[in-house]
């Protein structure tokens, strides 16, 4: 009882009016767009806004590190805030182009949040799944394991896959039967890396790319493909809003989280810094899942979440007994080899 009211009064709090701003603060921040994006708006921008004066600008990427490494390296930075994901967030620390996070100055404590993915630049926001779907309509009995979807066989058809690395070399080695503890163990070793791109040759000529989040749901709904590989939230949103009889299979889910980071450079760090602390606070992680299916990374926001809600989310216990978390060491270890290497396969 004693810690459903101390969260409850965090959760209060969080929600308590911040001091107002000067007329003329702003803030700009850069986030993934669509459906994603939208539901930041509501839970985080808006209210934001309200409460402290502060203007909100949005920009949308794709998570393109070298747009933040070319504003730092010319001193024209004009993101004050920018979304990433682990591995992106884990890559530009290393580079050291965003900023090393002063927890204190936040405000928050770092304990309270899930340390799968601690980045020393990035505050978390959200644990997402990438997972596969496909069309019930088109595909009845769809696939229940990762071997499936690699298997043209048994389910003929294209399969749409995001143009990265990131997260199929990792599939396609669990399709090859290693299992998913040891996949970065396995990715480590050139052999590894040589094991997951052949199996990638089984299906390359069946495969559509497709460049940002939004672009796999519509494939799948237009019938271009019978698979697609996607964030869990991006396809709960295509079944409630578009009416879509789309089905996921969470063997072998990709659970990663997106982050909060700081540009160096920006003119506006101490509006970011308020910023970060007001959607990392319970209350408002909580309020996300409402709008889309990803989880808090917040623990004390747990309790918040409604009961129904919370056992969609990549996170619930049900999924996470075969989850494969992202490394963001790997990534950043690996990923320029691999990026290039994965380039120059697509195009052979």
């Amino acid at each position: 009882m004693n810690r459903f009211l101390k969260v409850a009064a965090q959760a209060v709090i969080a929600l308590l009016p911040l001091a107002p701003a000067l007329a003329d603060d702003q803030l700009r921040i850069v986030s993934f767009g669509g459906v994603y994006q939208s539901a930041e708006r509501k839970t985080y921008y808006e209210p934001f806004a309200k409460e402290t004066g502060i203007k909100i600008i949005e920009d949308e990427y794709n998570g393109e590190i070298a747009k933040v490494r070319a504003m730092v390296k010319s001193k024209t930075v004009t993101w004050d805030v920018a979304h990433a994901d682990a591995g992106q967030a884990a890559e530009m620390c290393a580079e050291g182009i965003i900023e090393v996070i002063d927890w204190k100055r936040l405000g928050l404590d770092r304990s309270k949040f899930t340390d799968q993915e601690k980045n020393d630049c990035g505050v978390p926001n959200n644990a997402y799944g990438y997972i596969i779907a496909w069309d019930k309509d088109k595909l009845p009995n769809g696939p229940a394991t990762m071997a499936d979807f690699f298997d043209l066989r048994k389910f003929p058809g294209k399969r749409a896959i995001q143009k990265t690395p990131w997260g199929i070399i990792e599939w396609a080695l669990v399709a090859d039967g290693v299992a998913v503890k040891d996949v970065y163990k396995v990715l480590r070793t050139r052999e590894g890396v040589d094991q997951a791109f052949k199996k990638l040759d089984t299906i390359k000529k069946d495969v559509v790319w497709f460049t940002t989040n939004a672009q796999g749901p519509q494939l799948l709904a237009d019938g271009q493909v019978v698979m697609v590989t996607a964030t869990s939230g991006r396809i709960l949103e295509a079944i409630k809003n578009s009416g879509k009889h789309f089905e996921m299979m969470w063997d072998a889910p990709l659970v990663s989280t997106t982050l909060w980071t700081i540009p160096k450079g920006t003119s506006h760090q101490d509006e970011a810094y308020k910023f970060i602390s007001f959607a990392a606070s319970p209350a408002r992680q909580a309020g996300l899942t409402q709008y889309i299916n990803y989880g808090p990374t917040n623990m004390d926001a747990i309790p918040l979440v409604d009961p129904g809600i919370l056992r969609n989310l990549a996170t619930s216990p049900e999924h996470m007994q075969n989850a494969l978390l992202i490394d963001p060491s790997f990534w950043t270890d690996n990923g320029e080899e691999l990026r290039q290497r994965f380039t120059a396969w697509v195009s052979k």
